[in-house]
């Protein structure tokens, strides 16, 4: 596959997967709330894909290396917001919303995890359904 094919499967992507997050932030995230609920569920959400991706490639290597573009890179990049985490973490901090701050570090950090993870054991389980 040539650079400028990679280049647009990660800009389709991107363009998705940005899309997704905001709508994410819109569906989830109330004016006045204290917590970024949308950013939180679109980092795990995000990581609960790339963990599909990552099993299927290194079980059976289905995916085209064109739609593992598309969706790890692209989609998934454009879809999970650290840098929106860290803009937010810190805006908590400043203002003194250390429960917040807490809850919303750990919350990412390790249902991101464990998103991943079931991300793989779905793929585990299709397969063993299939067979």
């Amino acid at each position: 596959m040539n650079g400028l094919l990679s280049c647009t499967w990660v800009g389709l992507g991107g363009l998705l997967g940005s899309l997704c997050r905001y709508g994410f932030t819109l569906w989830l995230s109330a004016p006045a709330a204290a917590m970024p609920w949308g950013t939180l569920a679109s980092n795990l959400a995000g990581c609960f894909v790339i963990g599909l991706v990552s099993q299927l490639v290194a079980d059976a290597d289905i995916l085209s290396p064109a739609t593992r573009l598309f969706l790890a890179t692209g989609f998934c990049g454009g879809f999970t917001t650290l840098s929106s985490l860290i803009y937010e973490l810190v805006q908590m901090v400043k203002t003194g919303e250390w429960l917040y701050a807490l809850i919303y570090l750990n919350g990412t950090f390790f249902g991101a995890v464990l998103a991943f993870l079931a991300g793989m054991g779905c793929i585990g389980l299709i397969r063993s359904w299939c067979h």
